[in-house]
């Protein structure tokens, strides 16, 4: 099973995290099940940019983004090379190491 480190974040996970990942669920999602509340405000359609992540190690062995990602990733704060959007990453057999970035441009912070 991979294992998903969550960098620290100041407000979502002060400590950071380590868990074990399920492959094929996406990062937000196997980051859901482990209560690190990830902003995600479009109801994971990829329609926003809140879930948006740096994948510091392991980028590569995720599939490559959808045209639709890359048009959203494209209005994320803080964008980088290895930028994704969590609600469509899938996990593969890798382990990955995931830094939240500090700020999102969501206008409304939506609990899930």
């Amino acid at each position: 099973m991979p294992k998903l480190t969550i960098l620290p974040h100041e407000v979502i996970c002060p400590e950071g995290a380590e868990i074990e990942a399920e492959s094929g669920e996406t990062i937000l999602n196997n980051a859901l099940k482990h209560k690190i509340s990830i902003e995600h405000a479009c109801e994971k359609s990829c329609a926003c940019t809140t879930c948006h992540v740096i994948v510091r190690e392991g980028f590569d062995s995720l599939d490559e983004a959808s045209e639709n990602e890359e048009d959203y990733l494209d209005k994320a704060w803080g964008l980088e090379p290895e930028s994704r959007l969590s609600c469509q990453a899938l996990v593969t057999d890798e382990d990955l190491v995931i830094e939240i970035p500090k700020y999102t441009i969501n206008m409304v912070s939506e609990d899930h």
